[in-house]
């Protein structure tokens, strides 16, 4: 398992993090998803067959792209 955080500046409210929390959720090797209104982050506890790269891939998807 692995644990990575990302910064999403434009989420604004509750919905935003419920969307995100959701969506990552579904993902096959997704543990635990925490997105943070206050720090405008997500938090993400993964394991294979998830990687990295589908996470970034999926948020922008979303219109939730990292802050790189």
């Amino acid at each position: 398992m692995s644990t990575i955080t990302y910064q999403i500046p434009n989420i604004s409210c509750g919905h935003c993090v419920n969307t995100i929390q959701n969506e990552l959720s579904n993902l096959e090797g997704v543990k635990k998803v925490t997105a943070s209104l206050e720090n405008k982050s997500v938090m993400i506890e993964f394991g294979e067959p998830t990687t990295p790269e589908i996470l970034k891939e999926v948020l922008a998807d979303i219109n939730y792209p990292v802050d790189e």
